[in-house]
C-alpha cells in the first residue's frame, strides 16, 4: 500500500522529551547510528517519512531515534550541506543588552553578538531568536508573554554577498574545506546553535536554555526551520512564509511557486549538491516536511500566506500534513500547527490572526503552560 499522508497515524505510547533524545551537551547531532547513502532515482510522491531503511515503515517511537539519523545524513548529503563538526570551545557572556559568543576550532577563532531585549519583570526569561532581527513572531506579543527576544546577526555567519552562490561569513571562516559545499542556511543554524551554546553555560540569571525558541520570514524563515531541525534544544520553531527551501515541498510545487532552481540560484542558501537535483526534485530521496519531521516532537507552528503565490503556500500546507505522521508516531501532534487564514497580502507583515496561535505555541512551548493544540487543516 502506497504511504498517504493524509491518512493520520495512530498517537505513540510514548513522548520523547523535548530536547530530544539525540542531543548532546552543545546541540550537535549524536550519530550513534549506521546509516545508508541517501537512495538513488526518480520519486514522484514524497518521500514517506517514516519508511526505515529495510522498506518496512516504523511504528514504534523508540524507531523514531536511528530514523531521525538517517533522515538527517540524507538532507545535508542532498539538500544542506554539512553542519559541520562541533567547535573545539565555544565562550560568550549574556548581558542585559547582548549576547557575546567567541568560537574556536582548528587553530582559528570568530566572534559575534545579537542584540537581547528582555521583558519587564524579573529574570529567568524564555527567548525568541529572530533571524537577523526582523519579521519574526511580534515582539509585543514576546513581551507581553514574558519572552525574551534575540536579534540573530544571521548574515554575519553566512553572508548574502548577492554574488551566485559566493559564501561568506564567520562559518565558512572558522571551519574552511570542510563545510565549503555547505549552504547559508545550515550556516545560520550552526550560528544559533553556538547561541544556545552560550546561554546554556552562563549562570541563568538572564536567560532559560531550556525555553528557546527561533522564528523568521521569507528566507530567515527558511532559516528558522533549519535552526530548529539541526539543534533539538530548539524548543519552538515558528517559520513565517518561508517559501522554497523552507517549509513547502519541492515535489508538486504548485503553478506560480519559486522554481527549485531559482531558490538555489538566488542565494546560496542550499548546499552545492541541491543543484544536481534542483532541475527535477523527484529525484531527491528526500523532500522538505522531512525537515520538518525532525523538529518534533517539539513545537513547530508555521505561518504562511496563501495571497502569494510564489511562497507556494499549498506545498506548505501539504509538508505540514506530511511531517504530522512523525508526530503522531511521537505523540505529539498537538505540538504541530499551520495557519494561514489571513486578510492582507503584505510579505512579512505580522498579523492579528496569528496572534492566538502564536500565544498558544509560546505558551505550550517556552512558558510550560496549558494551552491549546496548535491548529493543523483538515487532511
Amino acid at each position: 500500500m502506497r504511504w498517504n499522508p493524509s491518512r493520520p497515524l495512530l498517537a505513540g505510547l510514548l513522548l520523547l522529551a523535548w530536547h530530544g533524545a539525540a542531543a548532546s551537551a552543545a546541540g550537535d547531532e549524536a550519530r550513534d547510528c549506521p546509516v545508508l547513502p541517501p537512495a538513488a532515482g526518480l520519486q514522484a510522491e514524497l518521500p514517506d517519512p517514516l519508511r526505515l531503511p529495510d522498506g518496512s515503515r516504523a511504528h514504534e517511537p523508540g524507531q523514531w531515534h536511528c530514523l531521525r539519523q538517517q533522515t538527517l545524513h540524507a538532507l545535508e548529503a542532498q539538500v544542506y550541506g554539512s553542519k559541520g563538526p562541533a567547535p573545539e570551545a565555544v565562550a560568550g557572556t549574556v548581558t542585559p543588552e547582548r549576547i557575546e559568543v567567541e568560537v574556536r576550532h582548528g587553530g582559528r577563532s570568530e566572534r559575534f553578538a545579537a542584540r537581547l531585549h528582555l521583558p519587564p519583570g524579573e529574570g529567568p526569561f524564555p527567548a525568541m531568536l529572530v533571524m537577523a532581527g526582523v519579521a519574526g513572531v511580534s515582539p509585543e506579543l514576546l513581551a507581553s508573554e514574558g519572552v525574551a527576544w534575540i536579534e540573530f546577526p544571521s548574515t554575519d555567519i553566512g553572508a548574502e554577498t548577492g554574488q551566485g552562490r559566493r559564501k561568506e561569513g564567520a562559518f565558512y571562516r572558522l571551519y574552511g574545506d570542510e563545510v565549503a559545499g555547505t549552504g547559508t542556511l545550515m550556516a545560520w543554524a550552526w550560528g544559533v546553535s553556538r547561541v544556545i551554546d552560550v546561554i546554556a553555560a552562563d549562570d541563568g540569571r538572564l536567560l532559560r536554555a531550556d525555553a528557546i525558541g527561533v522564528s523568521g520570514c521569507s528566507r530567515h524563515g527558511k532559516g528558522a526551520l533549519a535552526a530548529g531541525a539541526f539543534d533539538p534544544r530548539v524548543a519552538l520553531t515558528v517559520p513565517i512564509e518561508s517559501g522554497a527551501g523552507g517549509v513547502p515541498t519541492w515535489r508538486h510545487a504548485p503553478e506560480g511557486a519559486q522554481p527549485a532552481t531559482s531558490a538555489f540560484g538566488e542565494q546560496p542558501w542550499l548546499g552545492d549538491a541541491f543543484g544536481t537535483y534542483a532541475d527535477d526534485p523527484r529525484r531527491l530521496a528526500v523532500d522538505q516536511h522531512q525537515v520538518l519531521a525532525l523538529v518534533a516532537p517539539r513545537g513547530l507552528l508555521v505561518l504562511d500566506n496563501p495571497h502569494i503565490a510564489w511562497l507556494g503556500a499549498p506545498a506548505a500546507r501539504a509538508s505540514v500534513l506530511a511531517a504530522r505522521e512523525v508526530y503522531g508516531l511521537l505523540g505529539a501532534t498537538g505540538n504541530l500547527g499551520y495557519h494561514a487564514e489571513v486578510e492582507s497580502a503584505a510579505h512579512c507583515a505580522w498579523r492579528p490572526e496569528w496572534d492566538a496561535p502564536a500565544r498558544a505555541a509560546v505558551r505550550r512551548h517556552l512558558l510550560r503552560q496549558p494551552a491549546p493544540d496548535l491548529p493543523l487543516p483538515a487532511p
